[in-house]
């Protein structure tokens, strides 16, 4: 009998490994198709005869490339889909659609998967410099502050009077399950 059971424990744990390891597999190359993505758009930008001025009004949908999301310092960016529901956030962060775009006044609002893409923030500074670009033009934000808050505190999506960059991701950044609260960090425009 004890034989049996600890079969089936390691038969189970084998199993809930592949599936995290599927998970992981599956965002990585959702987030590649998405940098291809990109990749086409901004080749497609560069070609002759294009009219420029068209790409900076069209209107954003669901799962549309906003922009790309880079810290230097870290190493590390991510293109940004319009959207932070399920299936945005499975190919990598997503601005929230009732937010300020990037570079614009107000506050632009991007959340991602603490498990995944945002696990990076944990080592984000204040001071630290984070760059987005969008529409041909690099925005540069400033870290200001770093908070952890309950899930229930949306104080960091409100709105705001000057250019700011909000990131959002779960925490703690190793918790197994429903994180129970979120990790903020709030950058201003330089």
């Amino acid at each position: 009998m004890l034989r049996v059971l600890s079969f089936l424990l390691i038969v189970g744990g084998l199993v809930i490994a592949g599936l995290g390891l599927r998970s992981i597999w599956e965002t990585r190359e959702a987030e590649q198709r998405a940098q291809e993505e990109r990749d086409r758009q901004i080749a497609a930008r560069q070609a002759p005869g294009r009219a420029e001025a068209s790409e900076n009004v069209r209107p954003l949908h669901r799962g549309d490339m906003v922009a790309k999301l880079s810290i230097d310092r870290l190493n590390s960016e991510w293109v940004v889909l319009e959207g932070a529901d399920k299936d945005e956030l499975k190919l990598g962060p997503g601005h929230l659609v009732d937010s300020a775009l990037p570079g614009s006044r107000g506050n632009c609002v991007i959340a991602g998967h603490r498990d995944t893409q945002f696990r990076i923030l944990r080592k984000v500074e204040v001071g630290e410099e984070i760059s987005i670009e969008t529409g041909g033009r690099t925005y540069h934000y400033r870290v200001v502050g770093r908070e952890v808050v309950a899930p229930t505190d949306t104080s960091a999506l409100d709105p705001t009077e000057k250019p700011t960059l909000t990131l959002v991701t779960c925490y703690p950044f190793y918790y197994v399950g429903p994180a129970p609260k979120r990790f903020v960090i709030r950058a201003e425009m330089v």
